[in-house]
């Protein structure tokens, strides 16, 4: 990803910020313009929000075959999310054993590294899941 675009994405990638359409409620994570449900409808009325960070694990896939720059994390686990909000999001679900991981467990999101433009180059930082212990 472009070092420029990287940063305009920061406040949904770092803060989790999102939007929520003023006229059906639906959110959107990332934020959008306009609402896919509604369309012009709620051209005005999409309201900023933060994402709590919480969510359940509904789908997930261990990765035992990584790309190079992933080979030192294998085997990893990619996860799909749905926050208590609703909205969907897709990550590495980290601190955790990948025979541990089940469907329905609860998780939060956490700010890890997820790259880096060479050695010294501009570091890049996301949301990765943790799961939530008891």
């Amino acid at each position: 990803m472009a070092t420029a675009r990287f940063w305009r994405d920061n406040p949904s990638r770092y803060n989790l910020k999102a939007v929520r359409c003023g006229n059906c409620g639906k959110v959107f994570f990332p934020p959008r313009a306009v609402c896919s449900v509604c369309h012009r409808k709620s051209i005005g009325k999409m309201e900023c929000m933060s994402l709590k960070g919480e969510g359940e694990l509904i789908s997930f896939s261990v990765v035992h075959d990584a790309p190079s720059q992933f080979e030192i994390h294998k085997p990893y686990v990619v996860a799909i999310v749905r926050m208590d909000e609703g909205v969907m999001l897709t990550s590495q679900l980290i601190d955790v054993d990948p025979k541990e991981v089940r469907i329905g467990m609860r998780v939060r999101t956490t700010l890890r590294k997820v790259g880096e433009d060479g050695p010294a180059g501009v570091i890049y930082y996301g949301y990765k899941f943790a799961p939530v212990r008891a």
